[in-house]
Protein backbone atom coordinates (compact mmCIF):
# COMPACT_ATOMS: atom_id res chain seq x y z
CA UNK A 1 0.00 0.00 0.00
CA UNK A 2 1.33 3.44 -0.95
CA UNK A 3 2.07 5.87 1.85
CA UNK A 4 -0.16 9.00 1.70
CA UNK A 5 2.87 11.32 1.70
CA UNK A 6 4.41 9.60 -1.32
CA UNK A 7 2.87 12.27 -3.56
CA UNK A 8 5.64 14.71 -2.65
CA UNK A 9 8.35 12.28 -3.74
CA UNK A 10 7.11 12.24 -7.33
CA UNK A 11 7.84 15.95 -7.84
CA UNK A 12 11.37 15.56 -6.44
CA UNK A 13 11.93 12.63 -8.80
CA UNK A 14 10.61 14.81 -11.62
CA UNK A 15 13.25 17.44 -10.88
CA UNK A 16 15.97 14.75 -10.98
CA UNK A 17 14.94 13.66 -14.48
CA UNK A 18 14.80 17.15 -16.00
CA UNK A 19 18.24 16.82 -17.59
CA UNK A 20 17.90 13.22 -18.75
CA UNK A 21 19.26 12.95 -22.34
CA UNK A 22 16.03 11.40 -23.64
CA UNK A 23 13.86 14.13 -22.09
CA UNK A 24 16.07 17.19 -22.40
CA UNK A 25 14.62 18.47 -25.68
CA UNK A 26 11.02 18.09 -24.47
CA UNK A 27 11.92 19.91 -21.24
CA UNK A 28 13.59 22.85 -22.99
CA UNK A 29 10.56 23.61 -25.18
CA UNK A 30 8.09 24.30 -22.31
CA UNK A 31 10.94 25.92 -20.37
CA UNK A 32 11.48 28.40 -23.22
CA UNK A 33 7.73 29.04 -23.41
CA UNK A 34 7.69 29.67 -19.65
CA UNK A 35 10.54 32.17 -19.88
CA UNK A 36 8.85 34.19 -22.65
CA UNK A 37 5.47 34.25 -20.87
CA UNK A 38 7.02 35.22 -17.54
CA UNK A 39 9.10 37.98 -19.13
CA UNK A 40 5.98 39.45 -20.81
CA UNK A 41 3.93 39.25 -17.60
CA UNK A 42 6.76 40.71 -15.54
CA UNK A 43 7.21 43.63 -17.94
CA UNK A 44 3.48 44.32 -17.95
CA UNK A 45 3.22 44.09 -14.15
CA UNK A 46 6.19 46.42 -13.57
CA UNK A 47 4.60 49.01 -15.87
CA UNK A 48 1.19 48.57 -14.19
CA UNK A 49 2.73 48.58 -10.72
CA UNK A 50 4.64 51.83 -11.29
CA UNK A 51 1.54 53.57 -12.66
CA UNK A 52 -0.55 52.34 -9.72
CA UNK A 53 1.88 53.68 -7.11
CA UNK A 54 2.05 57.03 -8.95
CA UNK A 55 -1.78 57.20 -9.06
CA UNK A 56 -2.04 56.45 -5.31
CA UNK A 57 0.68 59.02 -4.51
CA UNK A 58 -1.39 61.63 -6.35
CA UNK A 59 -4.27 61.16 -3.90
CA UNK A 60 -2.18 60.87 -0.74
CA UNK A 61 -1.71 64.05 1.28
CA UNK A 62 1.93 65.14 1.48
CA UNK A 63 2.08 64.27 5.19
CA UNK A 64 1.16 60.62 4.37
CA UNK A 65 3.85 60.12 1.71
CA UNK A 66 5.88 58.22 4.28
CA UNK A 67 3.39 55.36 3.66
CA UNK A 68 4.83 54.98 0.17
CA UNK A 69 7.28 52.23 1.17
CA UNK A 70 4.47 50.26 2.85
CA UNK A 71 2.41 50.51 -0.32
CA UNK A 72 5.34 49.23 -2.34
CA UNK A 73 5.67 46.15 -0.09
CA UNK A 74 1.92 45.45 -0.02
CA UNK A 75 1.36 45.81 -3.77
CA UNK A 76 4.60 43.99 -4.61
CA UNK A 77 3.37 40.92 -2.68
CA UNK A 78 -0.09 41.17 -4.23
CA UNK A 79 1.43 41.47 -7.70
CA UNK A 80 3.68 38.45 -7.07
CA UNK A 81 0.68 36.29 -6.15
CA UNK A 82 -1.32 37.53 -9.14
CA UNK A 83 1.56 36.84 -11.54
CA UNK A 84 2.03 33.36 -10.05
CA UNK A 85 -1.57 32.29 -10.70
CA UNK A 86 -1.83 34.02 -14.08
CA UNK A 87 1.54 32.64 -15.17
CA UNK A 88 0.52 29.08 -14.24
CA UNK A 89 -2.78 29.27 -16.13
CA UNK A 90 -1.35 30.83 -19.31
CA UNK A 91 1.82 28.71 -19.35
CA UNK A 92 -0.11 25.44 -18.98
CA UNK A 93 -2.61 26.46 -21.64
CA UNK A 94 0.06 27.33 -24.23
CA UNK A 95 2.48 24.53 -23.35
CA UNK A 96 -0.20 21.83 -23.00
CA UNK A 97 0.60 20.01 -26.30
CA UNK A 98 4.33 19.97 -25.49
CA UNK A 99 3.63 18.81 -21.94
CA UNK A 100 1.65 15.91 -23.36
CA UNK A 101 4.64 14.95 -25.50
CA UNK A 102 6.97 15.26 -22.47
CA UNK A 103 4.64 12.96 -20.49
CA UNK A 104 4.67 10.48 -23.37
CA UNK A 105 8.47 10.42 -23.60
CA UNK A 106 8.76 10.09 -19.82
CA UNK A 107 6.41 7.11 -19.79
CA UNK A 108 8.35 5.46 -22.60
CA UNK A 109 11.57 6.01 -20.64
CA UNK A 110 10.05 4.39 -17.54
CA UNK A 111 8.20 1.48 -19.16
CA UNK A 112 10.41 0.87 -22.24
CA UNK A 113 7.20 0.64 -24.26
CA UNK A 114 5.82 3.07 -26.87
CA UNK A 115 2.76 5.03 -25.81
CA UNK A 116 1.59 5.77 -29.37
CA UNK A 117 2.49 4.75 -32.89
CA UNK A 118 3.24 8.33 -33.95
CA UNK A 119 5.11 10.43 -31.38
CA UNK A 120 6.47 13.10 -33.71
CA UNK A 121 5.78 16.83 -33.48
CA UNK A 122 3.09 16.29 -36.12
CA UNK A 123 1.12 14.57 -33.38
CA UNK A 124 1.02 17.85 -31.49
CA UNK A 125 -0.84 19.52 -34.35
CA UNK A 126 -3.16 16.55 -34.83
CA UNK A 127 -4.07 16.31 -31.15
CA UNK A 128 -4.29 20.07 -30.56
CA UNK A 129 -8.13 20.28 -30.63
CA UNK A 130 -8.47 17.43 -28.11
CA UNK A 131 -5.76 18.86 -25.85
CA UNK A 132 -7.31 22.35 -25.88
CA UNK A 133 -10.72 20.80 -25.18
CA UNK A 134 -9.27 19.15 -22.07
CA UNK A 135 -7.73 22.44 -20.96
CA UNK A 136 -11.08 24.16 -21.45
CA UNK A 137 -12.84 21.46 -19.41
CA UNK A 138 -10.38 21.97 -16.56
CA UNK A 139 -11.01 25.72 -16.60
CA UNK A 140 -14.78 25.15 -16.53
CA UNK A 141 -14.32 22.71 -13.65
CA UNK A 142 -12.11 25.20 -11.79
CA UNK A 143 -14.04 28.49 -12.12
CA UNK A 144 -17.31 27.73 -10.26
CA UNK A 145 -15.48 25.94 -7.45
CA UNK A 146 -12.94 28.74 -7.19
CA UNK A 147 -15.81 31.25 -6.96
CA UNK A 148 -17.40 29.23 -4.14
CA UNK A 149 -14.10 29.17 -2.26
CA UNK A 150 -13.72 32.94 -2.66
CA UNK A 151 -17.26 33.52 -1.37
CA UNK A 152 -16.23 31.70 1.83
CA UNK A 153 -13.81 34.55 2.55
CA UNK A 154 -16.75 36.84 3.33
CA UNK A 155 -18.87 34.33 5.31
CA UNK A 156 -18.59 34.98 9.08
CA UNK A 157 -16.75 32.29 11.08
CA UNK A 158 -16.17 30.13 7.96
CA UNK A 159 -13.86 32.86 6.63
CA UNK A 160 -11.29 31.74 9.21
CA UNK A 161 -10.89 28.44 7.36
CA UNK A 162 -11.25 29.99 3.88
CA UNK A 163 -7.49 30.50 3.19
CA UNK A 164 -6.78 26.89 4.16
CA UNK A 165 -9.61 25.59 1.93
CA UNK A 166 -8.45 27.85 -0.92
CA UNK A 167 -4.94 26.43 -0.71
CA UNK A 168 -6.20 22.83 -0.58
CA UNK A 169 -8.51 23.36 -3.57
CA UNK A 170 -5.73 24.89 -5.69
CA UNK A 171 -3.39 22.07 -4.65
CA UNK A 172 -5.98 19.57 -5.86
CA UNK A 173 -6.24 21.47 -9.14
CA UNK A 174 -2.46 21.41 -9.57
CA UNK A 175 -2.51 17.64 -9.21
CA UNK A 176 -5.40 17.36 -11.69
CA UNK A 177 -3.62 19.71 -14.11
CA UNK A 178 -0.46 17.63 -14.33
CA UNK A 179 -1.91 14.12 -14.01
CA UNK A 180 -4.13 14.98 -16.96
CA UNK A 181 -1.12 14.93 -19.31
CA UNK A 182 -0.11 11.25 -18.96
CA UNK A 183 -3.73 10.16 -18.56
CA UNK A 184 -4.86 12.14 -21.61
CA UNK A 185 -2.17 10.33 -23.63
CA UNK A 186 -4.23 7.19 -22.90
CA UNK A 187 -7.47 8.97 -23.90
CA UNK A 188 -8.92 9.11 -20.38
CA UNK A 189 -11.72 11.63 -19.98
CA UNK A 190 -11.59 14.26 -17.25
CA UNK A 191 -14.44 12.65 -15.29
CA UNK A 192 -12.58 9.33 -15.13
CA UNK A 193 -9.36 11.10 -14.12
CA UNK A 194 -11.18 12.75 -11.21
CA UNK A 195 -12.67 9.41 -10.12
CA UNK A 196 -9.24 7.79 -10.12
CA UNK A 197 -7.73 10.72 -8.23
CA UNK A 198 -10.50 10.43 -5.64
CA UNK A 199 -9.11 7.04 -4.63
CA UNK A 200 -5.78 8.65 -3.71
CA UNK A 201 -6.83 11.98 -2.22
CA UNK A 202 -3.95 12.44 0.21
CA UNK A 203 -1.25 11.48 -2.30
CA UNK A 204 -2.72 13.93 -4.82
CA UNK A 205 -3.02 16.75 -2.29
CA UNK A 206 0.59 16.27 -1.18
CA UNK A 207 1.79 16.32 -4.79
CA UNK A 208 -0.32 19.40 -5.61
CA UNK A 209 0.69 21.30 -2.47
CA UNK A 210 4.38 20.93 -3.25
CA UNK A 211 3.78 22.07 -6.84
CA UNK A 212 1.86 25.09 -5.50
CA UNK A 213 4.70 26.08 -3.18
CA UNK A 214 7.27 25.72 -5.98
CA UNK A 215 5.25 27.96 -8.33
CA UNK A 216 5.63 30.80 -5.81
CA UNK A 217 9.42 30.53 -5.55
CA UNK A 218 11.37 32.72 -8.05
CA UNK A 219 13.58 30.77 -10.50
CA UNK A 220 12.06 27.46 -9.32
CA UNK A 221 8.74 28.47 -10.89
CA UNK A 222 10.43 28.35 -14.32
CA UNK A 223 11.28 24.66 -14.05
CA UNK A 224 8.45 23.37 -11.88
CA UNK A 225 6.09 22.83 -14.83
CA UNK A 226 8.21 20.24 -16.72
CA UNK A 227 9.27 18.70 -13.39
CA UNK A 228 5.60 18.37 -12.40
CA UNK A 229 4.74 16.77 -15.77
CA UNK A 230 7.54 14.22 -15.31
CA UNK A 231 6.59 13.66 -11.65
CA UNK A 232 2.91 13.18 -12.52
CA UNK A 233 3.89 10.67 -15.21
CA UNK A 234 5.91 8.68 -12.67
CA UNK A 235 2.85 8.86 -10.40
CA UNK A 236 0.69 7.53 -13.28
CA UNK A 237 3.03 4.67 -14.17
CA UNK A 238 3.61 3.48 -10.61
CA UNK A 239 0.15 3.94 -9.10
CA UNK A 240 -2.56 4.63 -11.66
CA UNK A 241 -1.80 2.79 -14.86
CA UNK A 242 -3.08 -0.62 -13.80
CA UNK A 243 -6.22 0.62 -12.03
CA UNK A 244 -9.41 -1.02 -13.25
Amino acid sequence: MTHPTSGTSYLFRGFKLLNHPKLRLFVYIPLTINSIIFAVLLGFSIHWFGNLITWIDHFLPSWLHWLNWLLWIFFALATLLAITYLFTIIANLIAAPFNGLLAEKTEELLTKKPVSQDSSFNTIIKDLPRVLKHEGQKILYYLPRALLCLILFIVPLIQIAAPFLWFLFNSWMMSLEYLDYPMDNHKLELTEIRVRMGKRKLENLNFGMLVMVCTMIPIVNFIVMPAAVIGATIFWVEEYQHDQ
